[in-house]
């Protein structure tokens, strides 16, 4: 399959040629109150360098709905992004599942970079990708450790978990597990749960029989998540929640109401950065939410096929996977969100950059996220931070 390709020396004639650049998140399904937000981050990033009239080229935005669940639909939809939209790299998938299927049996296959900035799963790490595969967001191998600390720390001995039933969960489940009960505590029942039913009491009942009181909810806010949380406020069968990044939104308090006022606490990928604070003006005054989760691992994600195209000096599928790990970490001049330009700039010059953005992106092993988290909990029906670890 023949790829995109340019010179950044090509004549006038050629400026406004456009390369598609792919986005395919769950624009359907069990996070679709918070994709809209990803994607208008990572077309905020494409606008921001088409803007600087730096790149001889339009980058254009190409949508494809991943439905975050159903392997089959996402495949067909990256199969188009690839062959019919001819893209020279995706931004995507969102969950976990999904992008394993797209990495697995499209983008990879055909030389295609795939970023995601919100798949966590720990499976994602020995993916065999030839390089083709980053993410923005970090392996759910370190959230478990980290909502294990959170939980010790405030001397909370006894959890059952409840966890969606596809690769994010599950490997979610097991990661808390592992680290919780290294750190002495106990899992009374760790039971999966299937989206998109209407009554979740048969399962509500099954944790509240363990015998622990708080209850550790590993799935998606718009889905069989909110489901649980719900049957276990209506029976009064937990005390608290503790929410992994797939829970984190306004739709669900939206949904439940006060109902969870002090009694929830959670993590999500963020970071307190300088380039997330810049990120957050930006983003705030383009009109969408900067808090909302993944939105700056989507612009992250998207910024770093930009600058990569920019260091090949070529939309080619294979010269974008060779140049990413080189943008990202140091060394270099660092570059913050809205400073692509200056990125392109530099890199045009054959200068080193050293791609900060807004998550402080710093790419470890083959292409997996460092990362940051944020703690949050859930007062006045509203979300609050509480720290950054």
């Amino acid at each position: 399959m023949a790829s995109a390709m340019f010179a950044l020396a090509a004549p006038a004639a050629h400026a406004q040629e456009s390369v598609n650049i792919g986005i395919t998140f769950g624009f359907t399904g069990p996070l679709e109150s918070i994709t809209p937000h990803m994607a208008d981050a990572v077309e905020f990033a494409l606008q921001e360098a088409n803007d600087s009239g730096l790149l001889p080229v339009t980058l254009n935005p190409v949508r494809a709905d991943s439905t975050c669940i159903d392997a089959a639909a996402a495949q067909t939809a990256a199969e188009r992004l690839v062959t019919s939209d001819n893209v020279a790299a995706i931004v995507g998938a969102d969950c976990s599942g999904v992008t394993i299927a797209i990495a697995n049996t499209v983008t990879v296959p055909n030389g295609v970079v795939l970023i995601s900035p919100s798949a966590t799963s720990p499976a994602l790490s020995t993916l065999d990708d030839d390089g083709f595969f980053f993410r923005t967001s970090p392996s759910d191998a370190r959230q478990g450790e980290i909502l294990a600390d959170l939980l010790t720390e405030r001397g909370i001995e006894e959890v059952a978990i409840t966890y969606t039933n596809n690769d994010y969960g599950l490997g979610l489940a097991e990661s808390f597990a592992r680290a919780f009960e290294e750190r002495g505590g106990n899992v009374s029942l760790s039971a999966p749960h299937e989206d998109g039913r209407g009554d979740y009491s048969a399962e509500v009942a099954a944790l509240q029989a363990s015998g622990a009181q708080h209850l550790m909810v590993f799935g998606y806010l718009d889905q069989g998540g909110r489901g649980i949380v719900q049957a276990a406020l209506d029976t009064g069968a937990f005390e608290n929640f503790y929410f992994a990044d797939g829970m984190y939104g306004e739709s669900i308090i939206a949904a439940i109401g006060p109902g969870l006022d002090g009694r929830v606490l959670g993590t999500v990928p963020g970071s307190d950065s300088a380039g997330a604070t810049s990120f957050a003006e930006l983003a705030a005054d383009a009109g969408f939410d900067p808090t909302s989760s993944f939105a700056g691992e989507s612009y992250d994600a998207a910024a770093l096929i930009i600058l990569a195209i920019a260091k090949a000096g070529s939309a080619d599928r294979t010269a974008i996977r060779d140049g990413i790990l080189d943008i990202a970490n140091e060394p270099g001049e660092k570059i913050m969100p809205g400073e692509l330009a200056r990125g392109i700039e530099l890199l045009q010059n054959g200068e080193d950059i050293d791609y900060v953005g807004a998550t402080d992106v710093e790419l470890i092993g083959e292409g997996e996220a460092a990362g940051s988290y944020r703690v949050f909990e859930i007062r006045d029906g509203a979300l609050h931070t509480v720290e950054y670890r």
